[in-house]
């Protein structure tokens, strides 16, 4: 699975931006997307995912009523509209696949990951 992420770039301090994420390749193989965000100096965190055949949503305390899931199983596309952002919302944004089951928001179950995108929230 190729993953190509897009739609990052410079916001103001409660503005909005919609990141996506188009899959390729071995698309049987997603079991669920995903979108994780990595600050510098600090760890990869999980914000969303979303199931691929049902269409669950799982979101990050951190960005719920904010940050929105959202899948086209017929572009293999998902997206994450982010409204409201803040600085700390200022991060490389990758998205990934998870092949199989298991708890959503653990990071080794993705095996597949895009190249990131810089979201950068000014205060």
């Amino acid at each position: 699975v190729q993953l190509q992420a897009s739609g990052g770039g410079l916001v103001q301090a409660g503005g909005s931006l919609r990141l996506s994420c188009a899959a390729s390749g071995s698309i049987l193989r997603i079991n669920a997307m995903g979108w994780f965000r990595q600050a510098p100096g600090k760890e990869r965190e999980f914000v969303a995912a979303i199931s691929w055949s049902g269409g669950t949503t799982y979101h990050a305390d951190s960005v719920k009523g904010r940050f929105t899931i959202s899948r086209d199983n017929v572009k293999s596309t998902v997206y994450l509209q982010m409204n409201s952002l803040k600085p700390e919302d200022t991060a490389v944004y990758y998205c990934a696949v998870r092949p199989y089951g298991g708890p959503i928001a653990t990071i080794l179950l993705y095996d597949y990951w895009g190249q990131g995108t810089q979201v950068t929230v000014s205060s």
